[in-house]
């Protein structure tokens, strides 16, 4: 029989990978108590970092319908950070803190669903922030919004430029 104890860490992590945007697990062996409590801060407040019971994670995983890949990561001292919001933030974090700190090692995640290798975890990393694409989306936007209305006004004072050349050639003509 389970124990009540574990029955209910099992149910919030299982939450935990369901109501995430992503989840990355990390290898922390070598971090110190102090070095971890700075990780979680610099990952503010978009993500939560656990170290976990990688008994419990499977389970969990497995209930949360997490894909097989993620089932191999689970080995050795592993946490999560479970990531609420932008994930491209999160894995910053991660990267950042992981260079300054040799013993963090990214060992892969979920990202909405699927899984992925700590290679394209590092490549996400790489990205520009989520608010920075969609300003930069809306520029563009707003450049071709500009473009389209230069060139719907050009058509008309073509058209009475044309018009005007064809009255000046008629006169001369005349």
């Amino acid at each position: 029989m389970a124990r009540p104890d574990k029955v209910a860490a099992v149910a919030e992590l299982t939450e935990e990978f369901q109501s995430s945007q992503g989840a990355v697990l990390t290898e922390y062996r070598g971090l110190s108590v102090a070095q971890i409590t700075e990780l979680r801060r610099s990952l503010g407040q978009n993500a939560r970092f656990r170290i976990v019971k990688n008994t419990l994670s499977k389970i969990a995983a497995t209930e949360a319908g997490l894909d097989d890949q993620v089932m191999d990561l689970f080995e050795g001292p592993s946490a999560i950070a479970f990531v609420r919001g932008d994930v491209v933030e999160a894995a910053k974090g991660l990267r950042d803190f992981s260079k300054a700190n040799a013993p963090l090692v990214i060992k892969g995640g979920v990202i909405d669903g699927r899984a992925m290798t700590p290679e394209q975890i590092t490549q996400l990393a790489d990205l520009e922030s989520r608010e920075v694409l969609l300003a930069k989306l809306a520029g563009a936007l707003k450049a071709k919004q500009g473009q389209a209305a230069a060139l719907f006004q050009a058509l008309p004072s073509k058209a009475v430029r044309l018009a005007q050349a064809l009255a000046d050639k008629r006169s001369e003509e005349g």
